[in-house]
């Protein structure tokens, strides 16, 4: 049985807190059947991927997207259509990628404060909370006009960390504010009798009043630690008044450290992971991969993974752009983004992986300027595929021959394409 320590998660709310052991058993007949071999395997991410015609009958971002190469691959490649979550469950980017990495993502539930504090290289204590900031902004009538602030730049949200870490003073509790990238940040509270069961103060949607964060159950832990983050959130308000458009924060994704089994313990991988955006660093800390410096954009990613193609077995590279301009509601920039990464499609066929995923986290169509619900294209080559298209889209993935199938079934079919898995039983 793979050790998980006994550590606080993150519960949905709404929900209980599961049982991390329940979680460790779906992964043990991966750790039981993984072999360690010379195969190498790749699982390119292109954050999300899935979405939709911006009228009846149209074509989503990577139907209209001219993507010979990706085509090519699809006409020797099995496909199919991920659901990261549940039927009609529009996930966020953390349990998008813990599905991917094989991690139920209705059991392993972890705090986006989590994922950006570790993303920016944070040692997270095991009574350290934390919580994903954006800076926002409010308008005269106290409601959110921009939840991410005009996307200010990166020197301007470093600016602004500076002054929270230097003004804000919370009784009871060291307070760390880290800059991660543009807008966001995080907050990291370190003392004891801390709890991550608190809801969001983003309401997740503009016009609206920031929410008050509250318990979501029922002990003196959630009510401190909710006292102190709204405390938090009033103190960064008067510090941030005259910092328009960045004149407010926003709190969600709370959360304390979980324990997962690592790629490594479920997997025999030597894993590495190439990735922009703190976040998905703090996704692969996580899982236990090692973090490999990336290049200047997409292709300085790719040249990256050929610099480190003899060191391990397996690689997550992350693309980022397709998800932001699907959330700008930008069809033909999350159009062009895909058509970047085909252009780098050969490069990566050079280095011969053995199993090679194509996919994304979770849909962003630019119709709905969000994550959503939507099936998510897997595109799955290796020499034992049985390819049913030519093309790589939403539609030729939902009659291809994998199906419509849940996201966290990807890493046992990387597995078993890459020949590193045992047979099973007699």
């Amino acid at each position: 049985m793979i050790d998980c320590r006994d550590r606080e998660n993150t519960p949905v709310v709404g929900a209980g807190a599961p049982n991390m052991e329940d979680a460790v058993l779906d992964l043990d007949l991966m750790r039981e059947l993984s072999v360690k071999t010379e195969s190498k395997i790749v699982l390119l991410v292109l954050d999300g991927l899935g979405g939709l015609p911006m009228q009846p009958g149209g074509k989503t971002e990577l139907e209209a997207a001219n993507t010979p190469n990706l085509d090519s691959l699809a006409a020797r490649s099995d496909l199919g259509l991920s659901r990261p979550v549940a039927a009609g469950v529009s996930p966020g980017s953390g349990p998008g990628h813990l599905g991917l990495f094989g991690y139920d993502p209705l059991r392993f539930q972890v705090g986006r404060g989590v994922l950006s504090a570790l993303g920016v290289g944070f040692e997270l204590g095991d009574n350290d909370l934390a919580a994903r900031v954006n800076f926002a902004t409010l308008d005269g009538s106290g409601k959110i006009s921009d939840r991410r602030a005009g996307r200010i730049p990166s020197e301007k949200g470093e600016e602004l960390v500076r002054m929270l870490n230097e003004k804000v003073d919370l009784e009871g509790v060291e307070t760390f504010v880290r800059h991660e990238k543009e807008y966001r940040a995080v907050v990291v509270f370190r003392g004891e009798g801390l709890s991550g069961a608190l809801a969001d103060s983003d309401p997740q949607r503009t016009g609206l009043d920031p929410l008050p964060v509250k318990p979501v159950e029922d002990s003196p832990k959630a009510e401190r630690s909710a006292s102190l983050a709204n405390a938090f959130i009033e103190q960064a308000n008067e510090i941030l008044a005259d910092q328009h458009p960045a004149n407010t924060v926003l709190a969600r994704g709370f959360g304390m450290y979980p324990a997962l089994p690592s790629f490594d313990e479920a997997y025999k991988l030597a894993a590495a992971a190439i990735a922009g955006y703190p976040m998905y660093k703090g996704l692969a800390r996580l899982a236990g991969m090692e973090l490999k410096k990336e290049g200047e954009g997409i292709a300085g990613e790719f040249e990256t993974l050929k610099q480190s193609w003899d060191g391990h077995d397996f690689f997550f590279v992350h693309v980022k752009p397709t998800d932001a301009a699907g959330e700008d509601g930008d069809f033909e920039r999350k159009a062009r983004v895909i058509e970047e990464v085909d252009t780098l499609i050969p490069d990566l066929l050079d280095l011969r992986p053995d199993a090679l995923a194509v996919t994304g986290d979770h849909a962003t169509p630019a119709r709905l300027k969000s994550h959503s619900w939507h099936g998510v294209p897997l595109l799955l080559h290796s020499p034992y595929t049985l390819p049913t298209a030519e093309v790589f889209g939403e539609r030729a993935c939902a009659g291809g021959s994998l199906g419509v199938f849940p996201a966290e079934e990807i890493m046992g079919l990387l597995m078993g394409h890459a020949l590193k898995l045992n047979r099973f039983g007699a």
